[in-house]
């Protein structure tokens, strides 16, 4: 259960800061801040996701064996 946990963690994890860079790009876009190749759900999105999810993933609660 506590993987189960864990996946669904780093799941959302995921899924919010997708959410959370998409809209930063986008507001860098619209105030021509940002270079002009910077598009929405690109290589730094996907990669700074997959960077929280894998820390949401690792800080969650872990079996612990005896």
């Amino acid at each position: 259960m506590p993987e189960f946990v864990a996946s669904l963690l780093a799941a959302a994890a995921f899924c919010v800061a997708l959410l959370i860079l998409n809209a930063l790009t986008r507001l860098l876009i619209q105030a021509h801040l940002g270079p002009p190749d910077l598009g929405e759900t690109g290589f730094l999105q996907l990669g700074g996701a997959l960077v929280v999810a894998r820390v949401a993933y690792r800080r969650a609660p872990q079996r612990e064996t005896l």
